[in-house]
């Protein structure tokens, strides 16, 4: 490698119709955003020039529309990519369910598994400046989940889309570097999947007995075995998970209701 020569790498991104890729891209390279959606029609493609502490680097961008009806045009442009951004909307449940969608297209259109390996890929949850209907919690154990970078971005007031894009293509230029071989990302989150889904349960449910896990006109012994098994889970002394003491809150309230309709009948 020349250290005169700028390093080039190529990022797509991938995502849902409407995510907002495009407007994380342009916060990023024009610093702006543009409020009025413009759906991108096939592939948009810029260049950018980054100067960092360890290099010059010149960055090819694809901008891959995401309506399934361009599938014939993105399949194009995943060969030799190096670093992906992986978009949702953190208001739109469908959306983040849909990555793994966006992972299996972008394997069935590879050469090997082995360059999926070494691809490095960054999650953003998006439009983090509105309603969250997806935890971050949830997101970033999705991510952890495949050794991905994980980042809450809002491409209207720019909240996170620089350090991101910076630790996006450092880690590219690191495994450029490493001949191609992408670092393993190692995390420790402190927390469990199932505290996770246990959050999500108690803050979405629509019923006591929901949020609880448990069956309508449980009886008192019953509502007790569950609270116990998810305090011991959630207690704010010991979970360390996102919105741990909003749950517990919640499962306290919900358990004191359930019981006193209990007692009622």
């Amino acid at each position: 490698m020349d250290p005169n020569k700028p390093i080039r790498l190529k990022i797509i991104s991938m995502g849902d119709a409407e995510v907002g890729k495009s407007c994380i891209i342009k916060r990023y390279c024009e610093k702006r955003f543009v409020g009025k959606y413009l759906a991108t029609i096939g592939i948009d493609y810029g260049v950018t020039r980054v100067n960092q502490k360890s290099a010059e680097l010149k960055v090819n961008i694809f901008d891959m529309a995401g309506h399934p009806i361009f599938y014939e045009v993105r399949n194009e442009f995943y060969t030799d990519t190096q670093g992906v951004l992986l978009v949702y909307d953190s208001g739109n449940k469908k959306s983040f369910e849909n990555l793994e969608k966006w992972l299996d297209e972008m394997k069935s259109e590879l050469k090997n598994a082995r360059e999926m390996e070494n691809i490095v890929v960054c999650v953003c949850a998006n439009k983090s400046d509105k309603r969250k209907v997806v935890d971050p919690a949830e997101g970033k154990l999705w991510a952890d989940s495949y050794g991905f970078l994980f980042y809450e971005t809002s491409a209207f007031n720019g909240d996170g889309v620089q350090e991101m894009f910076q630790n996006l293509f450092e880690s590219v230029v690191t495994a450029v570097r490493n001949g191609g071989r992408r670092a393993p990302i190692t995390t420790q989150l402190g927390y469990t999947k199932e505290q996770v889904e246990t959050i999500q349960r108690l803050k979405q449910g629509q019923t006591d007995y929901e949020k609880m896990g448990l069956y309508y006109g449980a009886n008192k012994e019953e509502i007790n075995k569950a609270y116990r098994k998810l305090a011991v889970l959630l207690h704010p002394d010991k979970s360390v998970a996102p919105g741990t003491e909003e749950a517990f809150k919640l499962l306290v309230a919900a358990r004191t209701s359930l019981l006193k309709n209990a007692g009622a009948s």
